[in-house]
């Protein structure tokens, strides 16, 4: 599903999160697994193929305190870049 990686990742390198083949609610529960084992301030990569992530991963990027930084499709491809955020004030 995703590979560990040591160290903090920037937007340049950013901890890929490979959710293809995998229908919402499953992309956007295991982004959350995934940040919450990230430091503040890494990037988190997720490419998907589930169109419904297009609402979902900036909904819950809202709903959670992380930015988003891109959003956009490639191909068949729904690709995103968030930064993790520490937590709500």
């Amino acid at each position: 599903m995703w590979r560990k990686k040591r160290g903090m990742s920037d937007q340049k390198n950013p901890f890929l999160l490979n959710v293809r083949g995998h229908k919402c609610p499953i992309p956007v529960l295991r982004l959350r697994r995934c940040l919450e084992e990230r430091a503040v301030g890494d990037y988190v990569k997720v490419i998907a193929s589930d169109a419904m992530t297009m609402v979902d991963v900036p909904h819950f990027c809202f709903e959670a305190g992380h930015e988003l930084c891109e959003k956009y499709q490639d191909q068949d491809d729904y690709i995103f870049l968030i930064q993790k955020c520490g937590p709500k004030e």
